[in-house]
């Protein structure tokens, strides 16, 4: 592991532990709180003992390592250890914290507005470093604000879990969106061809209904020139014949009057 990058976070000075040591860190170690009550030996009861500084401090240490844990990495083969610090803020550590967070996020070039991973990494470091003024006073405090920051973390990985698994979502509906078009197309095309082969064939049956209907005209016309030069043939045949009659019928009558 490399070394911890740098945080808003103000921590203690890094402390050597050896690879073969049996100290367990200090974000491991319970709170301890002790519910031992001491004999009673009278009806009076005796007066509480006073706690001393030093139980005071580590119980003090312990709860802000329970709160902001503190962090190890390994490096050259040596586990180091960097607890938070325990040292009381003043007005001008807020005024350089505030300072500090506009530094880095014009140095990370974060993001004012919108969804911006450098701009909540920061103002994380930031809180975290509020729940460290507010701890050092009053423990109840820190313990309430370390509840609600756990809380939002828990609501904002919710939301990044929801808008993850919306974006797969989109994603895979774009992506069968994007296969049902290329279907939809090559069934279009089709259909295009389809159409123009149809549009083909009526074509081709118009022009041949067109010649048959043409071929028919000129048949009947034939047929009709035919049939009035027949009519007219047996018309004469008929007049002919009519006047040959008359002839006969004359001659007739003529041989019998002489």
């Amino acid at each position: 592991m490399i070394s911890p990058a740098e945080s808003l976070l103000k921590y203690d000075d890094p402390v050597l532990l050896s690879r073969g040591t049996d100290r367990k860190s200090p974000k491991a170690r319970p709170l301890r709180v002790s519910n031992e009550q001491p004999p009673v030996t009278s009806c009076v009861p005796p007066p509480p003992k006073p706690r001393s500084d030093h139980t005071t401090t580590q119980q003090h240490q312990e709860i802000i390592d329970a709160i902001l844990p503190p962090r190890e990495w390994m490096e050259a083969n040596q586990l180091w250890v960097q607890q938070v610090s325990s040292t009381p803020s003043t007005r001008d550590d807020v005024v350089t914290l505030r300072e500090l967070l506009e530094l880095k996020m014009q140095q990370r070039h974060g993001r004012e507005t919108g969804i911006c991973p450098v701009r909540r990494e920061l103002y994380s470091q930031c809180f975290d470093e509020l729940i460290r003024h507010v701890t050092i006073n009053c423990d109840e405090r820190g313990l309430l604000l370390s509840k609600m920051r756990d809380e939002i973390q828990i609501t904002i990985a919710v939301y990044q879990t929801l808008h993850e698994s919306s974006s797969a979502f989109g994603m895979k509906k774009a992506v069968h969106a994007k296969h049902g078009k290329t279907d939809l197309e090559t069934t279009i095309s089709d259909l295009e061809n389809e159409n123009q082969d149809l549009e083909k064939q009526v074509n081709e049956q118009k022009a041949e209904c067109e010649a048959l209907k043409k071929r028919e005209t000129e048949r009947r016309q034939v047929e009709e020139q035919n049939h009035t030069q027949e009519i007219q043939c047996l018309t004469r045949t008929i007049q002919q014949m009519k006047v040959s009659y008359f002839i006969i019928i004359f001659e007739a009558k003529k041989q019998c009057k002489v």
